[in-house]
């Protein structure tokens, strides 16, 4: 078992970017530009590693390997986005990993990729990128190939020594435990438990309790073997299950016009653990977006979109500007879910503006996009 923590260290010591690792200061896949640079990166991985693990590494950066970090990111059908764009797709995951410096909220992204073998290609135009374009590692870059090149394996005994040498072991497993409850979430409520003698998952966060059920928000859920954050949300509301082979979240987020809010199921994940020492996680949308009358919401975009432009151009807000701005994540959500597709690139394209003006509003604000990742995705 391989804790993801000791692995990023390893990376990051072993060498600077090569055919098998990268590192980013950031990614952006909520714009084209964004989405086609970590498409070619993915495909060109790869291409250069099909018999082994290759790995991205987010949140450092690249002049002097300094951690930094990044929001946690939750998207579990990214795959679907390699899917859709890459021929021959390999096998991705993003892991969220936790360091003990980080801000609450901030994590490293870790994304691992397993080449299916076969030579990987775009299978149509994304930003500048032309349909057919096979990519490969030349050192630190991802370069466009001719198509007939051969795929070699340069890189296994390398991966396998930096991927040894994270092995996990008692100690790392028992110290990420009493820091979980102890040092990071004194102020919640922690709790852990152990699955198949061999796997510990921890989870704290502040309790609701509704009938015969506990709510939880201010939520942290990790895997502590492989150091990974399973789940992390200010905001929302999660319900928690478990037994003695799985333990199973269900996510509801809050969503409404005006005084008029209520709890809706988004998405119930199922991790599943195995006597052989391994985990399967399978995730389910379970939402069904709450429906409004269109001339309303017509009303409403148009508003959040005046004052979203007022942002831009720094012209200050009015009293009920502030007030509309601090419901426009929530409101904005509610349009695109109502058929308004221009309002999810909105929120993209002014994060920045809304970032400057109000902490709070900034926060729900990436909450709802992390929500219409999830929709879109799936």
């Amino acid at each position: 078992m391989i804790n993801k923590r000791l692995l990023i260290k390893n990376l990051l010591a072993h060498n600077d970017e090569n055919s098998f690792y990268d590192k980013k200061r950031q990614i952006n896949i909520g714009d084209k530009e964004g989405k086609a640079k970590f498409i070619k990166h993915i495909c060109a991985l790869a291409n250069s590693n099909p018999a082994n693990n290759s790995y991205i590494v987010i949140g450092v950066e690249d002049e002097d390997n300094k951690i930094v970090g990044v929001d946690f990111f939750d998207d579990s059908k990214i795959q679907n986005l390699v899917n859709a764009y890459i021929q021959n797709p390999p096998v991705i995951t993003y892991e969220n990993i936790p360091f003990p410096h980080l801000p609450e909220g901030k994590v490293v992204g870790l994304v691992t990729i397993r080449s299916a073998g076969k030579l990987c290609a775009l299978r149509k135009n994304i930003w500048k990128y032309w349909g057919g374009s096979v990519f490969f590692r030349d050192g630190s870059m991802s370069m466009p190939k001719v198509f007939d090149i051969e795929m070699k394996d340069h890189n296994s005994a390398i991966v396998a020594d930096i991927e040894q040498h994270a092995r996990n072991n008692i100690e790392l497993t028992l110290d990420g435990v009493m820091d979980f409850i102890n040092n990071r979430h004194p102020d919640l409520e922690s709790h852990y438990k152990v699955f198949k003698e061999q796997f510990v998952v921890c989870w704290a966060g502040q309790t609701k309790k509704v009938k015969d059920k506990t709510y939880y928000s201010r939520l942290d859920i990790e895997l502590i073997n492989e150091q990974v954050k399973l789940f992390y949300s200010a905001l929302d509301e999660v319900e928690i299950r478990y037994d003695e082979h799985s333990f199973t979240t269900t996510e509801y987020v809050k969503l409404g016009l005006g005084d008029q809010k209520k709890f809706y199921p988004l998405e119930r994940v199922v991790i599943t653990f195995a006597n052989n020492g391994t985990y399967r996680m399978n995730s389910t949308l379970i939402f069904k977006p709450p429906q409004y009358d269109k001339k309303m919401l017509y009303h409403v975009f148009n508003t959040n979109n005046t004052i979203l432009e007022k942002l831009k151009k720094g012209i200050r807000l009015s009293i009920s500007d502030r007030r509309d701005l601090a419901q426009l994540p929530a409101t904005h959500l509610i349009c695109y879910l109502n058929g308004f597709e221009g309002a999810k690139q909105m929120m993209e394209d002014y994060k920045q503006y809304v970032k400057a003006q109000d902490a709070a509003t900034y926060r729900s604000l990436k909450e709802a996009l992390r929500v219409l990742r999830k929709v879109q995705y799936s």
